[in-house]
């Protein structure tokens, strides 16, 4: 597993704070791996998901730091979402 895929496990389960979340979601990191978040929290996972997001490196340390709004890299295109954009929506208030 990538660093990058390691730190981003630990940055979304902090995030997190304990919530579960109703649902699947999972991030694509180009050249990285993938991270699923359900009920479970988060983990370094190539399973299928409800809905899933993909960014380069640079564009989801962004998003985690909360310098670049997601919704701002949607419409951007910085940010690609494939599936249940609803899911994608609540994933974002319960990562704000």
């Amino acid at each position: 597993m990538s660093e990058v895929i390691t730190a981003a496990v630990a940055a979304l389960n902090e995030k997190m704070n304990g919530e579960s979340f109703d649902g699947s979601a999972k991030f694509v990191i180009e050249g990285e791996g993938a991270v699923v978040i359900d009920e479970n929290g988060a983990r370094a996972s190539e399973d299928d998901a409800d809905v899933t997001l993909t960014a380069d490196t640079d564009t989801f340390q962004s998003i985690m730091s909360g310098d670049l709004d997601p919704t701002a890299a949607f419409m951007t295109g910085k940010l690609a979402v494939d599936g249940d954009m609803g899911m994608a929506m609540k994933l974002g208030s319960v990562l704000s």
